[in-house]
């Protein structure tokens, strides 16, 4: 799979900045401005108080982030769904 890098200019806490990033950053950025009922610009001032870096960086970094806490977030609840059924097998094994 090939990515694209994607440049876009950004009006980031009243200033004009560009942002190169990847198609699937772009719109993983999107996806957690509109799963906290947010914009992007929001984020991005988010974002950029968080990390005092390269934008473009941060960014990846943070979505990159998002989705791994999410990730093991739902691991995490799908092991304790487990746990009950394997209790329960090993208490019928006795």
């Amino acid at each position: 799979m090939e990515s694209t890098v994607i440049k876009r200019s950004v009006v980031v806490a009243g200033r004009k900045t560009s942002i190169s990033l990847e198609q699937e950053f772009w719109q993983g950025l999107k996806d957690i401005a509109r799963a906290d009922r947010t914009t992007v610009p929001t984020l991005l001032v988010a974002i950029r108080n968080w990390h005092r870096g390269n934008l473009s960086s941060a960014v990846r970094v943070y979505v990159f982030d998002h989705f791994r806490t999410k990730a093991s977030a739902a691991a995490r609840a799908e092991a304790f769904e487990i746990i009950p059924a394997l209790a329960n097998h090993e208490s019928q094994a006795l």
